[in-house]
């Protein structure tokens, strides 16, 4: 019987290396430590997990956020450079898209002529960055698409029993997962690479998926050209209908 036993281990052998190769596709791998090469929070409990990256998050001078948020019962796409003392990018619904632009508490917006609808300055503003007056009702608004750390507070936010999850990656960057209420409640993907900031956050109930990169990432803030300034004094123009356009927004739009 001993003859037999060579054959035997081959066999094992190749059967344990073919699951090893199985499980290297998906990030698993074999006899191989998941943590070595990580920062480690992928070893500490979901709740400390989820600390690190708010804690990462809090201190970061800068970030680019870009996706899908819910809020208001309206969907927004957005693509924003966020730091502490202003912000730009781009912000899209399913009726109009405009740009944003804040610096310290000046706030520029910057949409097409069909954005101001009937207004009778429409074809004045289309494509000029227009100053938005800070006693305007969409003032606040408006702002807090501009606004880290309202933006941040907004959307990081898990509900329910946390958990760890599974390793994972956001683009090239190794993460692991805390998911809330299996799922349920929100799913958050934080970096093993470097300091542990936020990388995805797919929030509860299908509120919106947000990406958060080039965290602490310098970007030029100024503001627009003068001549490609409209000032409109103290209130926005108004529709012929009533009402500032893009008004009905809440002051934190990462809240559903």
């Amino acid at each position: 019987m001993t003859a037999y036993f060579p054959a035997v281990r081959l066999r094992r052998a190749a059967f344990i290396g073919a699951l090893c190769a199985g499980l290297a596709v998906t990030g698993t791998g074999c006899g191989e430590n998941p943590d070595e090469g990580t920062n480690g929070i992928g070893k500490l409990s979901a709740d400390k997990i989820e600390a690190k990256a708010k804690a990462a998050a809090g201190e970061a001078d800068s970030v680019h956020l870009s996706g899908t948020l819910v809020s208001g019962g309206k969907s927004f796409t957005l693509d924003m450079r966020l730091k502490s003392d202003g912000g730009s990018g781009e912000v899209k619904s399913q009726d109009d898209t405009f740009q944003l632009l804040r610096v310290g508490e000046q706030l520029y917006l910057k949409a097409s002529a069909a954005f101001w609808g009937q207004s009778d300055s429409a074809g004045k503003l289309g494509d000029k960055y227009v100053k938005v007056p800070e006693g305007d009702p969409s003032y606040k608004q408006f702002r807090g698409f501009t606004d880290m750390d309202v933006l941040l507070d907004g959307l990081l936010g898990l509900e329910g029993k946390l958990a760890k999850g599974s390793y994972t990656k956001v683009g090239s960057t190794r993460a692991v997962q805390v998911t809330a209420d299996e799922g349920k409640g929100g799913k958050l993907s934080v970096s093993l690479e470097g300091t542990p900031y936020p990388l995805l956050m797919e929030r509860a109930g299908g509120a919106g998926r947000v990406e958060l990169a080039e965290w602490g990432k310098a970007f030029p803030l100024d503001p627009p050209a003068q001549d490609q300034t409209v000032d409109y004094g103290s209130q926005l123009p108004t529709t012929k209908e009533g009402g500032t356009k893009g008004s009905g927004q809440g002051s934190n739009p990462a809240k559903p």
